[in-house]
C-alpha cells in the first residue's frame, strides 16, 4: 500500500492529494502543514470580503475529509522540525507544496523605514495569520501608497477603503477590524511602473473599486494616454481591453467629493521612500516611458507622493526548504515534470507542485493542471517506490519524535472556537489571531 506525504494544505497540496486518491484506490495520503489550520492562502491570503472565493474552502474540505486522507497540522518540515530525510523514511513518496512565502523587494533607499510594509505582511495581519506582526500599520496614516498593480494590490487598496459596515460581517480578526474602522486614511494611491495595458489585476477585481461606498476612484486620462495601446486597445487580449474600458470610464467622471479617494497611477517607478520624523513620509517616483519592447525607461522627471503608509505589492518568491535543492535565481525547486532533481538527477520519491514548482504565477485554478502533472509522475513511479518497507505508521513515529500534530478533530475544534468568538462579539465567525489561541482551541477536541 502506497503512503504519500503532501507538505502544504493550500490548493496545490489539496489538489495533489485529491488526484492521488482518485487514481489509486488503496493509497493513503497524509497532508502536513506547519500551521494548525488547513487551506493555505485560501484562508490566509484571500481578502475577507471575498466570500465567494473563500467558499472554495468547502471544496478543499471535502478532499481533506476523504477516508484515505489525513490532515496533520502543526508539523514543521525542514529547519527546526521534521528533517526532509526523515520524512522520506516515513513515506514512500513526499510531495512538497510549500508555496512562495517571501516578498520581492524594491531595492530602493528608505524601503525599511517604519510605515513601509510588504502587502503580504498587511494581508497576514487582517487575515489573522498567527505569524503576523502586531497592529501598527495605520499609525498616524492619512495617505497610503500601494506599489503594484496586481490583484493583491487591489485587495489591500479595497480593504483600506472599506468601512465597518462592510468589514464587520467578515471573519476578520477583531483587532484588525477595530483598527481599520478607526483608520484616518482617506487618500490611497495605487501605482504601477508600466501602463494600464500591462497591469496584472483582473477586470472583476478592478471594477470592485468603483462600488465602494463614499469613495471616488480618480484616474488621469493624460497618464493613461502614455500607454501606446490606450488609443486603440483592439489588439490587446480581452482582459486587458476590458481593464482599459473600465479605466477610461473612470477618467471621464468628475470626482463626487467623497470622503475617500483612490487614485490609480501609471508609468511611475519608485526610486526612494522619503523619511519624515523617522518614518516614511512620501514616496519619490520617477516618471517612466514605454521603451517599445514591453518595458519602460526612466525619464529623469520625479514626483513625490505623500504617504505615511506604504504597502509594497511587487510579487512573491519561493524560499529554500532545508534538505531540498533550490534554484535561487528562479525561486523554485528544480524538477522534471514534478520530480525533484538533485544535481540534475531525479530524486526517487520526491516531488513538487504549486508555486515552489513553477513560481508564483496563475490563479487558484492553475494549481489543478500543475498538480495533475506531478501526480501522473508519482503514480508512474509508484510500483518501484512501494517496494520499500516503511518503519510503521508515520503519525505514531512523528509523535514519538516529539511532534504534536493537530488532526482533523483539532481543526474542527478551532472552527467551533472561532464561531463562538464571533457570537460573543455580535459577529459571525471571527478568526483566532495567534498561535496560543489556535493551539488551545485545537487541544479542546471534544465535540
Amino acid at each position: 500500500m502506497l503512503r504519500v506525504a503532501v507538505v502544504g494544505s493550500g490548493p496545490s497540496g489539496v489538489y495533489t492529494a485529491q488526484g492521488i486518491v482518485q487514481q489509486d484506490p488503496e493509497v493513503l495520503v497524509d497532508v502536513l502543514d506547519r500551521l494548525p489550520c488547513p487551506y493555505g492562502l485560501v484562508r490566509y491570503g484571500v481578502a475577507p470580503d471575498h466570500e465567494k472565493i473563500k467558499s472554495l474552502q468547502q471544496n478543499l474540505r471535502t478532499v481533506l475529509e476523504h477516508e484515505r486522507v489525513r490532515f496533520l497540522g502543526g508539523v514543521r518540515v525542514g529547519a527546526g522540525g521534521v528533517p526532509v530525510e526523515r520524512l522520506r523514511e516515513l513515506y514512500h513518496a513526499v510531495v512538497y507544496c510549500v508555496g512562495a512565502a517571501a516578498d520581492r523587494h524594491l531595492g530602493i533607499p528608505g524601503e525599511e523605514l517604519p510605515g513601509s510594509w510588504s502587502a503580504t505582511e498587511f494581508v497576514a495581519w487582517y487575515s489573522a495569520h498567527p505569524d503576523a506582526v502586531a497592529d501598527g500599520y495605520l499609525f498616524g496614516a492619512r495617505s497610503a501608497v500601494v506599489i503594484g498593480v496586481g490583484n493583491v494590490a487591489v485587495d489591500v487598496t479595497r480593504i483600506l477603503a472599506r468601512g465597518a459596515a462592510e468589514l464587520s460581517p467578515t471573519d476578520m480578526p477583531q483587532a484588525a477590524l477595530t483598527a481599520l474602522t478607526a483608520s484616518e486614511v482617506t487618500e490611497i494611491s495605487m501605482v504601477g511602473r508600466r501602463g494600464p495595458s500591462q497591469a496584472r489585476f483582473t477586470t472583476k477585481e478592478l471594477r470592485e473599486l468603483g462600488t465602494l461606498p463614499d469613495t471616488d476612484v480618480i484616474v488621469d486620462e493624460a497618464e493613461l494616454a502614455l500607454d501606446p495601446a490606450y488609443a486603440d486597445p483592439s489588439g490587446l487580449p480581452a482582459p486587458q481591453r476590458r481593464n482599459i474600458e473600465v479605466l477610461r470610464g473612470w477618467a471621464a467622471l468628475p470626482p463626487r467629493g467623497a470622503r475617500r479617494r483612490i487614485r490609480l497611477r501609471f508609468f511611475l517607478r519608485p526610486v526612494e521612500l522619503v523619511a519624515d520624523g523617522g518614518r516614511v513620509g512620501a514616496v519619490r517616483f520617477e516618471r517612466t516611458a514605454p521603451d517599445g519592447h514591453g518595458g519602460v525607461t526612466g525619464t529623469g522627471r520625479h514626483e513625490d507622493v505623500a504617504a505615511q503608509l506604504v504597502l509594497r505589492s511587487v510579487g512573491y518568491r519561493g524560499v529554500p526548504l532545508e534538505g531540498l535543492p533550490f534554484d535561487a535565481e528562479r525561486g523554485t525547486v528544480p524538477h522534471l515534470a514534478g520530480r525533484v532533481l538533485r544535481e540534475s538527477e531525479v530524486a526517487p520519491g520526491e516531488y513538487v507542485a504549486g508555486w515552489i514548482k513553477r513560481g508564483p504565477t496563475g490563479v487558484i485554478g492553475t494549481n489543478r493542471p500543475c498538480a495533475k502533472e506531478t501526480v501522473t509522475s508519482l503514480l508512474e513511479d509508484a510500483p518501484a517506490l512501494v517496494r520499500r518497507e516503511l518503519p510503521g505508521d508515520p503519525l505514531t513515529l512523528l509523535r514519538a519524535a516529539g511532534a504534536e500534530p493537530v488532526e482533523w478533530a483539532g481543526w474542527c475544534a478551532i472552527e467551533r472556537a472561532e464561531a463562538a468568538l464571533g457570537a460573543s462579539l455580535g459577529r459571525s465567525v471571527v478568526k483566532l489571531p495567534d498561535w496560543e489561541s489556535l493551539l488551545t482551541a485545537a487541544h479542546d477536541s471534544a465535540p
